[in-house]
């Protein structure tokens, strides 16, 4: 044997697709669905694989899904007890998923099938997350698109990941980006952000949008509400999530602040202000009393206020520190090493293998 044939590599193989769809009540489409996708993939040449997530459906979507999970073997179905909501169905699918390539999809058919390729062709030049934008949505301008668009500003703006369109649930993912990132409530639109904390590079691509044929939404304006609600978390968790004493403690401290402040103000104009009348003219006067001024209540609500916010972040220290070292959680990531020994590293380094 030659030294060239010795030294020969293995063809590279391409990284297997798995396409992750949550149902729930979509019965009148999943044929045209799987159908759609499966040919999509399969123009694809890579391994590939669909993991249906059953989120409570009660309109006959189960039976068909597991139609069509006996009749194709790369189809995988997982059945929820009850509805559970699209973020722990997208978890799920994420849990199952057993590609290097995740992409997520929705099952109304409102997403195209075939802009995978468009999503994987942007991979394939070096990003870890690509997110779709659907630059012509076909849904209700007032109670839909309007909305959307004023909650991707906020929330591009508020995270620092510039993205038009966070709610498309169309987008692609590394696996390694996106392993051991939990989702909790209706987190699902911030994944992203979540990978960027992972140092994940993202790009965005225009995808198709087509309008909804069956089934119903389930999503409406107080959607809008609960996006604020969750921005707020993630922020939260961006900025103070290793050091949840700098916000509770600069709360606390300011209201201490304005205590001193208050109740400073109020002992002045109770006694400071007849001195300087009586210094003045010679006489002596009363001062304003505590009770006919909100000086004193202020005082002590804001000392009080001051007080538990302090608490607060030393308890929210205690509970972070809690959270880390009972499972021995990395507190950073590694992208990669060079010539280090895997014993050298006596703790958890959370190594990934970013590109």
């Amino acid at each position: 044997m030659s030294s060239g044939a010795a030294s020969a590599k293995p063809a590279s193989i391409a990284p297997m697709i798995s396409v992750t769809v949550p149902i729930c009540n979509e019965a009148g489409s999943l044929r045209e669905l799987y159908d759609r996708t499966r040919q999509a993939l399969e123009r694809l040449g890579r391994p590939w694989e669909i993991v249906f997530v059953n989120d409570g459906s009660s309109d006959g979507s189960e039976d068909i899904l597991d139609e069509i999970a006996e009749a194709d073997p790369q189809v995988r179905v997982i059945h929820f007890r009850r509805n559970f909501g699209q973020t722990a169905a997208m978890m799920a699918g994420f849990d199952f998923a057993q590609g290097e390539i995740i992409v997520p999809m929705d099952g109304d058919l409102q997403n195209d099938p075939a802009d995978i390729a468009v999503l994987l062709d942007k991979i394939d030049e070096g990003f870890d997350v690509v997110s779709g934008w659907r630059r012509d949505r076909q849904d209700d301008a007032v109670t839909r698109n309007f909305p959307s668009i004023m909650a991707n500003r906020l929330i591009s703006w508020v995270s620092g990941v510039r993205l038009h369109d966070f709610g498309c649930s169309l987008k692609a993912y590394r696996r390694e980006v996106i392993e051991g990132v939990r989702l909790y409530g209706e987190m699902h639109r911030f994944l992203p952000i979540y990978t960027r904390w992972h140092g994940a590079k993202i790009a965005e691509v225009g995808v198709r949008h087509y309008p909804r044929t069956s089934g119903e939404s389930k999503y409406g304006l107080e959607r809008v509400l609960k996006v604020l609600a969750d921005l707020i978390t993630v922020k939260f968790l961006d900025r103070f999530q290793q050091k949840p004493m700098y916000l509770f403690g600069a709360v606390g401290l300011f209201s201490c602040a304005i205590s001193l402040f208050a109740g400073g103000y109020a002992v002045w104009r109770k006694w400071g202000d007849p001195v300087l009348y009586y210094l003045s003219s010679g006489r002596w006067t009363d001062g304003e009393s505590f009770i006919k001024n909100p000086l004193l209540l202020t005082c002590i609500v804001t000392a009080m206020t001051g007080v538990m916010c302090i608490l607060m972040g030393l308890l929210a220290e205690m509970i972070m520190r809690t959270f880390y070292e009972s499972q021995r959680k990395p507190v950073y990531m590694v992208r990669a090493v060079r010539n280090v020994r895997p014993e050298a590293h006596k703790e958890p380094a959370a190594v990934v293998n970013l590109r």
